[in-house]
């Protein structure tokens, strides 16, 4: 008898075909290629699913893993829409040292896909002024101030209806919506009800597969554990879930099929069934938590570090009491699994449960980075004003990703876009050129003298109003083509009000159809300003050719140092100096009302900036020169809102009240990255309790805590085989420290550590 792990092996080698997939997929977009968006759509998704689920493997308490292929459809996870990874194929063909048929037939089928994949068709269709203002997709590698990206990111669906009403049950809904339906809503509807039946028969699928293994299977442990997970899957795929374990399976494996990444509210949509079985005995809490492991451990498997997002706690919950008992289970698991995955999330209010606090400070001070924390005695009514939403909706808002705001079931608001800040302050300095690239990449200035600082500021703006008005149409058009291109038949099905409306998520069905802007370099550029305005137009200490010529030398020899020193000595937010942080307001808010006024006028019903920053900040520092902030050309910039690393000196309570003077109702998410030593979460407790409670009471809407110490960040970087166990913030994601790029390392390595 054979184990999981050699069964699974034997099917790998099977499989000796390496591109079967990925020429099944195209195969079956080109016999529907002019079908109608829900049939082409049908014919591609009976193609991936459930070919493209892996197996169950040794340990595995759920089925329920997927490897997506190198031509395939979804929202985000294998591309936008209809992608084809080209690169990725033609590394594959040398890999495997295919013969000369074969490379020509992958060739072939790259050459199909230029001009078919979403994402082409979502280029193609930017008017020339528009391509001109976004030259480039390459924003991890070439220099430049904005670009744009594709993916449908951040859905969040609605898992209650789903585990209320089961697969059958949302059949029968929308068969009866489909009744007096015209014909065009009807070919969506039944694309809808065809949706749930490939996820059936997925569920199938995996049932049929757990009980042959459970027969080849020589470890008699195993046994029960597959019989279960059989049983599970034939009995959702047939009704609605009844205990525990099979409504996690059904709404895992529905997740999975569906492309989303993020799973919600889960103590609100899962902790009534948790607590039924509790209640009847059929589980304890030690079981329970074991479960959570289990599902926390095949999210680290689905790997997607940026996501993955996990809430618990918060207003507006079904019942508080039922879903305290899943939170509670929940940050146990976190402990307990110490991954960086799930991204374990806390809303909490002034009237919440206080042990869920308690318990969500122990597991972070145990290193464990999570849950990260969220003030919705602050949030919601600052989602409200950003969103235009009234509070009773607002109540909804479910972060995802690396922090961007959506309201859960209720708006999409991918963020398609990317501009870096602190370059467009580079591009007003030199009349619109850019000195890393060489080359002129924003508009030219009427006057680059500048005859006073405000001047300058003009500048800057007009560099950044005309990438956001780029942007902004960028995000509508790519919504345009995603709508024609596929309805998204999974996440439709369970997005308010795609069945109401018998129209498809991007295509009118959302209730909210919202944008989002990644911004970096905020901080950084708030800093330069206030620096530029006190050396150079105050204090005439140099003028702006000398500085200007000091940043493309990067500072080098006597002079530059000199400025440098200079430039560095003048407050930084960060310090709670109201000046300095005046200038940070300033730029947050233009660019944040500057984003939002743009909604109305590309037909968006929202299009607000994210401040998450992942390792971004760090990418976009390699192709950014030198800074009047003081910063060397190439290093990293701030981090979100937080200060530039070592910027800020004086001491924790500065940087908390520098903080909360961003105002966190122009955006759809920021982050705010704390890093404390581990004597705060020991020693003094009450002192850190005290520190947050002040932070929350003065609007303090969000915290990202890392505990660790530098010692254990250098220790790290000497020995990485002994520091597996550390995780660190790194953005809007968590991630073993050894696992980043040095550079980025060394960036984490240069916050401030408050004690």
């Amino acid at each position: 008898m054979k184990t999981l792990t050699e069964l699974n092996l034997e099917a790998a080698l099977a499989a000796h075909d390496p591109l079967a997939r990925e020429r099944a997929i195209t195969t079956a977009y080109r016999a529907h290629e002019n079908a109608s968006p829900a049939v082409r759509e049908l014919a591609v998704l009976a193609v991936q699913f459930p070919a493209i689920l892996e197996p169950i493997e040794e340990g595995d308490l759920f089925a329920g893993r997927i490897r997506y292929p190198l031509v395939s459809f979804g929202p985000e996870p294998g591309g936008l829409g209809y992608a084809c990874r080209a690169e990725a194929i033609r590394y594959v063909v040398a890999g495997r040292g295919l013969d000369q048929e074969a490379c020509a037939e992958a060739e072939e089928m790259i050459a199909y896909w230029e001009t078919r994949a979403t994402a082409a068709r979502t280029r193609a269709a930017y008017p020339p002024a528009l391509a001109a203002a976004l030259p480039s997709d390459d924003w991890t590698r070439e220099s430049g101030a904005g670009f744009p990206l594709y993916r449908m990111a951040g859905t969040v669906l609605d898992y209650r209806k789903l585990l209320q009403l089961g697969l059958s049950g949302l059949d029968a809904e929308i068969a009866l919506r489909a009744a007096g339906a015209s014909s065009a809503q009807r070919d969506f509807l039944d694309g809808l009800r065809a949706a749930l039946g490939l996820a059936a028969a997925s569920l199938r699928h995996y049932a049929a597969q757990a009980r042959s293994l459970a027969a080849d299977c020589g470890d008699p442990s195993h046994v029960a554990g597959l019989s279960t997970i059989a049983a599970d899957c034939d009995a959702v795929s047939q009704r609605a879930p009844a205990t525990f374990r099979e409504a996690l399976q059904l709404a895992w494996i529905y997740a999975l099929l569906s492309g989303t990444w993020n799973y919600g509210r889960v103590d609100d949509w899962l902790g009534s069934f948790l607590v039924a079985d509790l209640d009847a005995g059929r589980l304890d809490e030690e079981q329970a938590t074991q479960l959570l492991c289990g599902w926390w451990r095949l999210m680290k498997a689905y790997d997607n570090q940026f996501n993955n997002r996990v809430f618990i706690g918060g207003r507006g919950r079904v019942n508080e009491a039922v879903a305290d008992r899943f939170a509670m289970l929940a940050m146990e698991a976190t402990r307990r699994t110490r991954l960086n995955q799930p991204q374990l999330s806390l809303r909490f209010h002034a009237d919440q449960n206080p042990a869920l606090m308690a318990r969500a400070l122990d597991v972070i001070g145990e290193g464990c980075t999570f849950p990260i924390l969220y003030n919705d005695d602050v949030n919601i009514p600052a989602v409200a004003r950003a969103f235009g939403v009234p509070e009773d909706e607002a109540v909804h808002y479910t972060p995802y990703g690396c922090g961007e705001y959506v309201l859960a079931n209720r708006s999409v608001g991918t963020p398609n876009g990317v501009v870096n800040l602190l370059k467009c302050l580079e591009l007003a300095l030199r009349d619109g050129h850019d000195p890393v690239a060489r080359r002129q990449a924003g508009p030219r200035t009427d006057d680059s003298s500048f005859a006073c600082f405000e001047e300058l500021w003009r500048a800057y703006a007009a560099q950044l109003e005309h990438l956001i008005a780029a942007l902004a149409r960028q995000e509508k058009i790519a919504y345009d083509v995603t709508g024609r291109e596929a309805p998204f038949l999974f996440l439709s099905v369970l997005y308010d009000d795609c069945i109401a409306r018998a129209k498809p998520l991007f295509a009118g069905g959302v209730r909210h159809l919202g944008g989002t802007l990644e911004t970096y370099g905020n901080i950084n550029t708030a800093d330069a300003l206030f620096a530029i305005e006190r050396i150079v137009f105050q204090e005439r200490a140099a003028t702006l050719s000398q500085l200007i010529a000091a940043l493309d030398g990067d500072f080098s020899g006597p002079d530059g140092e000199a400025l440098r020193q200079r430039l560095l000595a003048v407050p930084k937010y960060g310090n709670d100096d109201d000046a300095a942080d005046a200038m940070a307001r300033r730029v947050h808010d233009h660019v944040c009302i500057l984003t939002r006024e743009q909604a109305a006028r590309v037909g968006l019903d929202s299009y607000l900036v994210v401040v998450i920053n992942n390792s971004a900040n760090t990418l976009f520092g390699h192709t950014t020169a030198a800074s009047a902030d003081g910063r060397r050309h190439g290093q990293p910039l701030a981090n979100a809102n937080n200060p530039a690393p070592g910027a800020d000196r004086g001491g924790v309570t500065a940087f908390l009240n520098s903080l909360v003077k961003i105002d966190p109702g122009l955006h759809a998410g920021a982050v705010q990255n704390m890093k404390f030593s581990r004597a705060l979460f020991t020693r003094h407790r009450t002192k850190l309790e005290a520190l947050l409670a002040g932070y929350w009471a003065a609007g303090g809407a969000q915290a990202m805590i890392s505990v660790v110490s530098r010692d254990d960040l250098e220790s790290a970087l000497r020995e990485p085989e002994k520091w597996g166990h550390l995780l660190v913030r790194v953005g809007g994601f968590s991630v073993r420290f050894i696992d980043l790029p040095s550079d980025i390392q060394l960036e984490v390595l240069g916050r401030t550590l408050h004690e």
